[in-house]
């Protein structure tokens, strides 16, 4: 058997690529839906569903560029006549079948692709490349984009992939012409060469797949990862200085990688005043918001009722004095997260000039002592320490 296409037959290199593709993808598509469902509320569990996940992206990476190698063998090659030209219907469906193929084969894993690549954390793609992607940002709302997309246009393939050996069925048994069997193993040659449309089949693809990502659109299927979680109210605070900006972020490590997030609501009441020697210079009561957390892909899950648990705990509370001594300033108090108060004392450089000052400080705390992930009892999954970073610019007020 030739490893090229013919006008009748298709060769050995087209048929390695299709049956490749075929177990590609059957394979790809199964492992998401079971990980996608398998709960993760022990450490075994998750590191089951982060093998499956693993698995999933890695199985999907390898499509998209068999995908690509495919398409471009394909275009360097004549492509078999269909055996029934004159069933002008069904041969424009199976024309728009192939488009549809041909472009989700290379769209769904590179949608999951880009979402990967735009969130952070759990279930690497088993590869030496790195994770990231160029000119794709960490960015939740690209991730919940193309989170959705990627569902949408699965559906898309799966219901190709449907429509397409239903075709091949009906051709074998129903019209018992050669289709199926110039796909198999052997030289079958069948078919008369003549012309076939295919700008109309592209069309139609291309109206299904804006088709589908509408009904994806109108289902609300493309939120932002941010948009988790239930938001506590926080009251406005009167303060002797004015937080200008700043960021309060964590950085946890699972599965031996770092991920790192950040509250986006939380309060300052600081009260501080410039004086000589060692001793209290002023104290800070911070409130966050816990439901505002963004911890790239397992933000879920950090808001768990097995983590810091959103709902019956939906803020944290920090008090503290702040204390200079010779060696620099540090913040001695309490940090009360799920009705835990732990006694805690963070180090922070300080800078004030006139009436601007700008503050960073860095804390390693133990999740044990919140009763955070008591459900992973070891570092296996889920480290026990979480490092925690603040950076903040204030005015004073007048």
């Amino acid at each position: 058997m030739s490893a090229s296409n013919t006008a009748r037959s298709y060769g050995s290199v087209t048929k390695t690529f299709h049956w490749l593709t075929v177990l590609l993808i059957l394979t790809a598509i199964p492992l998401g839906i079971i990980a996608n469902r398998l709960a993760y509320d022990t450490s075994d569990a998750l590191a089951l569903k982060a093998f499956l996940f693993s698995m999933h992206k890695t199985v999907g990476i390898t499509a998209f560029f068999v995908a690509l190698a495919r398409i471009a063998w394909a275009l360097s090659q004549p492509k078999p006549a269909g055996l029934n030209p004159d069933h002008r219907a069904e041969s424009f469906l199976a024309e728009l079948v192939h488009w549809l193929l041909y472009g989700s084969l290379v769209l769904v894993p590179l949608t999951g692709w880009i979402h990967h690549a735009s969130t952070a954390g759990f279930a690497p793609i088993w590869w030496p490349f790195g994770q990231n992607l160029p000119l794709v940002p960490k960015s939740e709302a690209l991730a919940g984009f193309t989170a959705g997309l990627h569902i949408v246009l699965e559906r898309v393939l799966a219901a190709s992939i449907l429509l397409h050996i239903a075709g091949a069925l009906k051709h074998h048994f129903i019209d018992k012409d050669d289709t199926l069997r110039r796909m198999l193993p052997g030289k079958t040659e069948a078919g008369t060469p003549h012309a076939a449309s295919k700008i109309g089949p592209l069309a139609a693809a291309v109206v299904v797949w804006i088709g589908a990502m509408g009904i994806g659109s109108a289902l609300g299927m493309y939120q932002s990862h941010s948009e988790t979680g239930p938001r506590a109210e926080l009251a406005e605070v009167q303060s002797d200085w004015t937080v200008n900006s700043g960021t309060l972020a964590l950085t946890i490590t699972q599965f031996g990688s770092e991920v790192t997030g950040s509250f986006e609501d939380w309060t300052a009441d600081i009260t501080y005043a410039e004086q000589e020697g060692p001793g209290s210079h002023g104290s800070v009561t911070a409130l966050i918001s816990i439901g505002s957390l963004t911890l790239g892909s397992v933000t879920g899950q950090a808001l768990g009722p097995d983590f810091f648990d959103a709902d019956a705990h939906p803020t944290a509370e920090f008090n503290a004095e702040l204390i200079f001594q010779a060696d620099g300033y540090t913040a001695e108090g309490t940090l009360s997260i799920r009705g835990n108060e732990v006694p805690v004392v963070m180090p922070f450089d300080l800078s004030v000039e006139g009436n601007e000052a700008t503050m960073s400080g860095r804390l390693t705390l133990d999740r044990r002592d919140f009763k955070i992930g008591d459900n992973m009892p070891d570092e296996g999954s889920l480290a026990f320490g979480v490092a925690v970073n603040i950076d903040l610019s204030a005015t004073r007020s007048e």
